[in-house]
């Protein structure tokens, strides 16, 4: 695999590491993977013993294999898809990407499913894409309820053990983790969880000390959604909230709060992993990176900064306006998945999310209403936010 060109001068930076053993081995044992080069730092997944990489790789936006096999020469180990990622895409795209190397990587998909049956062809789905015959956690997508798991999903899992098809079990959840987290703590069929933790999130720390617990318990956590929204690159030009970028990268005064967001979530040694979606070697560049240094005041005081600017834009995800809006708008969902288009800048992604939605959900009209009942503790302009996801998506 070709090495990726600015390897050589990441080393040399001293941000280097020593490289820590993959212990990903196959379901009957086999031969140790090959050792990755340094400069990447690893966690243990809670009590499954999975070695990862505390850089995961997000699946979700990806399109370049190039790109993925970078992070693989850099020792990124840990790649997380799922079946909905660009029609069964992403999932093709990383098993293309490692055929022969399947003993060498930790592969994590999902699926949405809501019966076993489903559920479990989702899977089979899943493997054949991947190219392999076992993935090392398959999660439950989106699960934000204890409503939103029947008895039947469970069951998949189980069976999926039984069969050698999968060897942990996981669940994923966008809001509400606090109240999630203690309830699959309770029932105790979950080794790992990915669950939504960023800077963005009220300073209460009832979130620290939720995942404290469930890693405690051996429960393996994964972090998702550490870019709160991905509002920075307009440190590159882009044009998110602005026509004016340079205004904007003046008033937060420097670059790098995508670096700090993902210092912030990795300062939380109870945090295995922090999957991140990656579209560019750039980007790859700038995580690697960071998983290399401390969290600093100055990150603290350039996240501060970052929080003023989100303020009124990101879902902080908290749970507050569920049911809240009478015509059945799932609004913290609608404001996620409009910041996949305008916040990381990936527009077909939010716009297949949003196709997702059921079709009276897509066709609610917020303009039609003349006084919003959804109101944000955390400050977010919910009706022009939905307005802005009907505009751009519907």
């Amino acid at each position: 695999m070709a090495k990726w060109s600015s390897r050589r001068a990441f080393l040399a930076s001293g941000l280097a590491l020593p490289v820590a053993a993959s212990a990903n081995q196959t379901r009957t044992g086999g031969p140790p993977p090959v050792p990755r080069p340094e400069g990447m730092a690893y966690g243990t997944l809670g009590k499954t013993g999975l070695k990862v990489s505390r850089l995961g790789f997000g699946g979700n936006a990806a399109s370049d294999p190039s790109v993925i096999a970078a992070a693989f020469d850099m020792g990124v180990n840990f790649f997380d898809t799922a079946r909905i990622y660009n029609n069964g895409n992403s999932e093709r795209m990383l098993g293309a990407v490692f055929a022969g190397k399947r003993k060498d990587v930790v592969f994590a998909t999902k699926t949405a499913a809501t019966t076993k049956d489903e559920a479990l062809r989702d899977l089979d789905a899943s493997l054949k894409a991947l190219g392999t015959d076992y993935v090392d956690i398959w999660h439950l997508h989106g699960r934000n309820a204890p409503a939103d798991i029947a008895d039947g999903v469970f069951e998949a899992q189980r069976i999926a053990k039984q069969q050698g098809k999968i060897r942990f079990a996981g669940v994923s959840m966008h809001f509400t983790m606090k109240d999630m987290i203690p309830y699959l703590m309770k029932l105790g069929q979950t080794d790992v969880i990915l669950a939504a933790y960023n800077f963005s999130m009220p300073p209460d720390m009832e979130m620290e000390k939720t995942i404290a617990a469930a890693r405690q318990a051996g429960i393996g956590i994964i972090a998702m959604k550490t870019m709160a929204g991905g509002f920075a690159r307009i440190q590159r030009g882009d044009r998110l909230y602005t026509d004016n970028p340079k205004a904007l990268t003046d008033r937060l005064k420097q670059p790098g709060a995508m670096v700090s967001a993902l210092k912030w979530a990795l300062r939380n040694k109870n945090v295995d992993t922090a999957i991140v979606g990656i579209t560019d070697r750039d980007q790859l560049g700038e995580n690697a990176a960071a998983v290399a240094q401390p969290f600093t005041d100055g990150d603290r005081g350039l996240l501060s900064a970052q929080l003023d600017f989100i303020r009124p834009l990101y879902c902080r995800m908290c749970g507050a306006c569920a049911g809240a809006c009478p015509r059945g708008l799932p609004v913290a969902d609608m404001l996620r998945i409009l910041s996949y288009a305008d916040g990381y800048g990936q527009f077909p992604l939010a716009r297949e999310r949003f196709l997702a939605l059921p079709e009276g959900v897509r066709q609610v009209r917020c303009a039609d209403c003349s006084v919003c009942a959804v109101q944000c503790p955390n400050g977010v302009r919910v009706p022009d936010r939905l307005r802005k996801a009907q505009e751009w998506l519907a």
